[in-house]
């Protein structure tokens, strides 16, 4: 009948079909197997409206069933779908037309073809109708189109925040319940955050909040607000009016956990921009998270928890939390669900971070156990941020041996063997920041915690090579140690480390890689310990361990070239009263030598030769081992200085001279006026193009900025046993620091004065030397 060409039947065909199809998603599926749909499709554009109008009703019940949506498709009917939208059609019309396109948008295909078809213009036009289906069809067809975002940049264009604002005025909560979905994907835009700020939009949200007969909108408008927070001008805008205070108020004493945990991710999401930050502490966000903390909702403590995280950017927050916050977290620690001891530690983490008070804080409400249990948690963030806490607490004298006593050094060995990359690195920093004394070394030997540090020794990940080999160096400063360290093969690995493929990568545009290698070109021996490629963590300090130092030069003395020797065996008996750890280690070293003989001398560089002539000859592998490019210049300058620096018995001159030895070498002295006429950058850029690598030697850098300079300065100070330390700041800066005794006061004879800090000048005034009082102050005057 569907075929007939009289119009009285195929409107009553309709019809009882349309009747049919409402019965059930069966009765759909029969349609479509007798052949319903093709015939149907026809009818859409059919000359008589009571024909179109029946088959339009019919396709807005059966587009909810699936396979028809897929042969609807296949048809390319939405043009003529669209067309039924047209504001001269019949209202029923419009109803069962938007409804066929709000089914069918549930899908990504239908929403191109909707798209494409010019389906949204009028779609918005429909949000305008007196029908209630209408509307309700509508925002829910533009709602799933809105999931797409060349949909949601064409809606801002066609003005759509107006009319979905006055669907929050409807008598439906349906309706209103839409309209706050589609504003929530609408506002993830600035765009549309601009139109609903103009257009009133948040007061509107507001009062739906304070209406408590709207509850069941409320989660949905927080929502929409929670994107509004991000920008700051509708920020401000909340804050004028007084809604910020409302909206907190709201969160803090709503009773739905749905709520108070929307609204917590609200202000962790907007809190990561720091001018927002710095307004949520002015209206005193932080009473609102700690109160949150409190809920029964463990959903609501981990929102709570992230956002505190979140905050501690701001140090004033991280003020507020030190006596309110911090305990409420320690409790949260203690509790069953991994995912709120997760959250709750990330927040101590970034709590403690750079603050003593808080790290005190935590040990002083008994924090330190429940840190420790987690260190065994199942979860890998926990344990990660847990081990955090503990290194931040570490890196005071006092709280560091309450840690020691709580066992924490046996409780890190299970994240020292863990997969995670993350664990693995707060781990080894936790070790390096525990790891201070003779005890605590020796309980992580005991425990078996040497051999998984060592094998973080050959991770791929950057920062566990770092952390490990920070952790290795502080353990060992014991004798002992440095023996079983070596025994588990840590000198080995840090020497393939130290081999690493840097040069072999092409030039770039990062930051060149400063090489230090004072071995001669000659192939055959094999690479020291001593000669590394200099990278220092920001704002760290790394001094000498004359430990290492020691078995790094014992090995070295056998691949110096023979024009330049050792500085070790050229070296005399130190002169009294100097104070440098390298002059103990050297004449236990030379007194090692004379016992042990010339003859064991030549036989163990003849059996170190022989273990690397297979290598270099190419033997069981294809290629030649590779070996760091020569550096000339600075087998100059250490035989330079180890001549004339050396033999000077004054400290102090020699600092100077030596300072003023490096200054020359790199460009000189500069005044601070003409320091950016300095073109060091061209320099180092011609250097790496020359070398066709982004690694620089030390010595070919003949204009050098602070930390070429205070790196060279190291390298030398090293050789001729000057105690010095190589820091690292930001923006290019760093510096030497060094010890130098005081005299003694009159009257106090076999008293020593403690020792003070001096930075020394190698930029501006060459050999100069600057008492370090106040870094902050002090830096800021020098650099």
């Amino acid at each position: 009948m569907l075929n007939s060409p009289e119009e009285e039947i195929l409107a009553k065909a309709c019809e009882a079909i349309y009747r049919f199809a409402l019965k059930g998603e069966e009765n759909k599926a029969t349609l479509l197997e007798l052949g319903a749909v093709e015939p149907l499709t026809k009818l859409l554009t059919h000359e008589d409206k009571t024909v179109r109008r029946n088959a339009t009703m019919i396709f807005g019940i059966l587009a909810s069933n699936n396979d028809v949506k897929k042969l609807l498709r296949e048809l390319d009917v939405m043009n003529s779908i669209i067309a039924q939208l047209a504001p001269e059609e019949e209202v029923v019309i419009h109803e069962f037309a938007s409804l066929c396109l709000a089914n069918m948008s549930a899908e990504y295909t239908s929403k191109v073809q909707i798209f494409e078809n010019g389906g949204l213009e009028p779609l918005i036009r429909l949000l305008a109708s007196p029908d209630p289906d209408v509307k309700k069809n509508s925002i829910e067809c533009i709602y799933n189109l809105v999931q797409d975002f060349q949909c949601r940049t064409t809606l801002q264009e066609l003005n759509v925040v107006p009319p979905i604002l006055d669907l929050l005025k409807s008598e439906y909560p349906i309706i209103q319940l839409l309209a706050l979905k589609t504003l929530g994907v609408i506002t993830n835009d600035k765009g549309a955050r601009a139109m609903l700020r103009d257009n009133q939009g948040v007061d509107h949200l507001i009062k739906i909040l304070e209406t408590k007969e709207l509850n069941d909108l409320h989660i949905e408008a927080l929502s929409v607000i929670a994107n509004c927070l991000e920008d700051m001008d509708t920020l401000i805008l909340i804050q004028q009016t007084g809604g910020l205070k409302k909206l907190l108020s709201f969160a803090e004493n709503s009773t739905i956990p749905d709520i108070q945990k929307n609204a917590a991710k609200a202000i962790t999401k907007a809190a990561y921009d720091p001018e927002i930050r710095k307004l949520f502490h002015e209206q005193e966000v932080e009473k609102c998270l700690v109160a949150l903390l409190g809920s029964e909702n463990d959903g609501t403590k981990i929102a709570a928890s992230q956002a505190i995280s979140a905050m501690c950017e701001n140090s004033g927050s991280k003020e507020f939390f030190n006596n309110q916050g911090i305990p409420q977290l320690i409790l949260l620690l203690k509790g069953d669900n991994e995912e709120v001891r997760e959250a709750a530690s990330l927040a101590l983490a970034n709590l403690t971070t750079c603050n003593t008070a808080n790290a005190n804080a935590v040990a002083e409400a008994d924090g330190v156990d429940p840190l420790i249990n987690i260190l065994s948690s199942t979860r890998d963030g926990a344990v990660a941020n847990a081990a955090t806490v503990l290194a931040n607490l570490a890196m005071q004298e006092p709280l560091r041996v309450n840690i020691q006593n709580h066992d924490v050094v046996r409780a890190l060995i299970g994240p020292l063997r863990s997969a995670n990359t993350v664990v693995q690195s707060k781990a080894a920093l936790t070790v390096a920041a525990t790891a201070c004394d003779v005890e605590a070394r020796t309980e992580l030997r005991n425990s078996g915690g040497l051999e998984p540090l060592v094998e973080l020794l050959r991770s791929k990940n950057e920062e566990v090579r770092r952390h490990a080999s920070w952790a290795v160096m502080v353990c060992a400063n014991d004798e002992l140690m440095a023996v079983e360290l070596c025994k588990l093969g840590a000198l080995d690995i840090l020497e393939e480390v130290n081999l690493s493929d840097l040069c072999l990568q092409e030039p770039s545009d990062q930051r060149a890689v400063l090489l230090v290698n004072s071995k001669s070109s000659d192939v055959s021996p094999p690479p020291s310990t001593e000669d590394k490629s200099s990278d220092v963590g920001y704002g760290r300090s790394i001094s000498s361990s004359s430990s290492l130092r020691r078995a790094s030069k014992e090995k070295s003395n056998y691949h110096f070239s023979t024009g330049f020797g050792s500085p070790t065996e050229e070296k005399s008996e130190p002169p009294s009263g100097r104070n440098t750890a390298v002059s103990k280690g050297t004449t236990k070293e030379k007194g090692s030598r004379k016992v042990r003989g010339k003859k064991e001398e030549e036989k163990v560089k003849e059996e170190e030769e022989a273990s690397t002539l297979p290598k270099l000859m190419g033997e069981g592998s294809p290629e030649k081992e590779w070996y760091p490019p020569f550096d000339p210049d600075f087998c100059v300058y250490v035989y330079e200085v180890t001549k004339s620096i050396f033999p000077i018995t004054n400290i102090k001159e020699q600092i100077e001279v030596l300072a003023k030895y490096v200054a020359e070498k790199m460009g000189g002295k500069i005044s601070k006026e003409k320091l950016h006429d300095f073109s060091w950058e061209l320099h180092i850029s011609e250097l790496k193009f020359q070398l066709k690598s982004n690694v620089v030697p030390i010595g070919q850098i003949k204009k050098g900025i602070f930390y070429h300079r205070a790196l060279l300065f190291k390298a030398l100070a090293d050789k001729i046993g000057i105690g010095c330390s190589l820091v690292r700041g930001e923006y290019c800066r760093a510096w030497n620091e060094v010890k130098l005794m005081n005299e003694t006061p009159k009257g106090l004879i076999g008293v020593l004065p403690p020792p003070e800090v001096y930075i020394v000048d190698l930029m501006f005034h060459p050999g100069g030397l600057m008492k370090l009082r106040s870094r902050e102050a002090d830096l800021y005057r020098y650099l």
